[in-house]
């Protein structure tokens, strides 16, 4: 497992590359980490070591949520691509550019 016990990051580049690996992701609660890696990690008190060891812990003896948050890893990863990224930026500028037609 990738354990990301960070306590403050501005966007949380690494869990998504731990995710694009197939590696099951252990982060914090705090900050973007939450929002970032989705439903497809477990979250942690960056500060509380016995919750980050219990996490390891079940990660490492349970095959079923191993597997299940890979499988969520890759799933989450593809929210975040060049591709969707740019259709998102498309559409805000397709959206201001329709309102500015209309006198918006």
């Amino acid at each position: 497992a990738f354990v990301f016990p960070s306590l403050y990051e501005g966007f949380g580049l690494p869990v998504l590359e731990a995710q694009a690996c197939g590696c099951p992701v252990i982060t914090s609660i705090t900050s973007s980490l939450p929002e970032v890696a989705g439903d497809a990690a477990l979250l942690v008190d960056p500060g509380d070591t016995s919750a980050i060891a219990a996490a390891m812990q079940q990660v490492a003896t349970d095959p079923t949520l191993r597997e299940n948050l890979i499988e969520r890893g890759f799933a989450n990863v593809r929210r975040f691509s060049w591709t969707a990224c740019a259709q998102s930026v498309l559409g805000v500028i397709e959206q201001c550019a329709e309102d500015a037609s209309h006198g918006g």
